[in-house]
């Protein structure tokens, strides 16, 4: 209660902040949303020249691009570690952070909670719906309990991954610069993982399982027997790559000596 009472002050605080500059919250939304629609479009041209994709016809691939934006908007809004090395090393705010009671990583995702990003999950599923119904998919009792635990594991890799590769900014002050290329490499994650050589497809899901935060889980709802038991081992890959996550970051918070002066 005492974390939930906190998320819920620093949303009403974001709210209050943002109703105070309307126009830059708009703005955000619609740059996302821009960026969203080019990459459905983006989609939307490959299949002007081709019929299937891997085995995957237009309405499945579209399927698997909107629930890849669900989890992905849910772990953009809580979890925003972008600016993590020159905010809290760099400048030294995370000496302020270790000053207070809260866990000090829930405080940093609190202090960079970004609600407009929750917008691309709901055209996601927006997204599965009207694909799904091209699809004549049936919408079953298990429908919406899969969808939540799937939606909640992949935002568990996802966070599993980034806090792994942000506290490596614990042992230097300079940027990684490696985040920029592992959000090019999660894009993979949104398209059939079989159009990739065996290399590209190992790394997918066993090294950086970005296929089980789009492919692979939304395989289930387009009742793809082939990939069914990989869809199934998602909630299994999201806890362990948050465990991985978490000890990496709270090794890295025993290593770190402060800004100094």
């Amino acid at each position: 209660m005492y974390y939930l009472g906190l998320l819920f002050e620093y949303l009403k605080n974001y709210m209050k902040t943002r109703l105070t500059y309307r126009a830059d919250f708009w703005v955000e939304v619609i740059s996302d949303l821009l960026f969203q629609a080019t990459n459905f479009i983006f989609i939307l041209v490959i299949f002007m020249h081709t019929d299937s994709l891997g085995g995957w016809n237009q309405n499945e691939v579209v399927f698997v691009y909107g629930f890849f934006m669900v989890p992905f908007g849910v772990f953009s809004c809580f979890v925003n570690m972008w600016g993590f090395s020159e905010r809290y090393i760099v400048k030294g705010e995370m000496d302020r952070v270790l000053t207070r009671p809260a866990h000090n990583l829930f405080q940093i995702f609190l202090e960079n909670v970004d609600p407009p990003s929750l917008v691309g999950s709901f055209i996601g599923l927006i997204i599965m719906a009207i694909s799904g119904a091209n699809l004549g998919l049936p919408f079953e009792w298990w429908t919406i309990p899969a969808l939540l635990v799937l939606t909640l594991s992949a935002v568990a890799i996802y966070t599993g991954i980034y806090t792994t590769l942000t506290s490596l900014s614990f042992y230097s002050d300079a940027p990684t610069g490696i985040l920029p290329l592992m959000y090019n490499i999660q894009t993979y994650g949104r398209y059939p993982v079989t159009i990739y050589n065996r290399a590209i497809q190992v790394l997918l899901t066993w090294i950086v399982p970005f296929a089980f935060v789009g492919i692979y889980p939304a395989a289930l709802f387009l009742h793809r027997d082939e990939m069914r038991s990989m869809a199934l081992l998602t909630p299994v890959v999201g806890a362990v790559f948050l465990c991985i996550g978490l000890l990496s970051w709270n090794y890295g918070v025993k290593r770190y000596k402060g800004a100094g002066s």
